[in-house]
């Protein structure tokens, strides 16, 4: 996975899979979300192969999409997908959340 950051607000999923897909085949793509669904302006791609990846990163990296220079690295986070499809992310909210896990395995309300 490579992590793309520096993406204009406007962005959607689709535009950025369209560009990075010119490093290789994306399979997978995530822009991150605020809790109001806002873009927080990065993301993460997934490639077919760790080749793909590193190409994305040689060749994607200070390109322009919708007028900015993306930033485009490893992603270090490792981020699998956590999606219900199609490249959409998945909903937020609900036991995902470890804090509150940690807090009701603890007994604090």
């Amino acid at each position: 996975s490579v992590y793309v950051g520096n993406l204009s607000y406007d962005v959607a999923w689709q535009d950025l899979k369209d560009h990075m897909r010119q490093a290789g085949e994306v399979v997978y793509v995530e822009i991150m979300a605020l809790p109001d669904g806002r873009s927080k302006g990065c993301g993460t791609v997934q490639y077919a192969t760790a080749e793909q990846a590193k190409n994305a990163i040689a060749t994607l990296n200070s390109t322009d999409l919708s007028g900015r220079s993306l930033f485009v690295r490893e992603d270090r986070e490792g981020n699998k997908p956590a999606s219900n499809g199609g490249g959409e992310p998945a909903p937020k909210g609900g036991p995902l959340n470890p804090l509150a896990a940690s807090a009701n395995a603890a007994g604090v309300a």
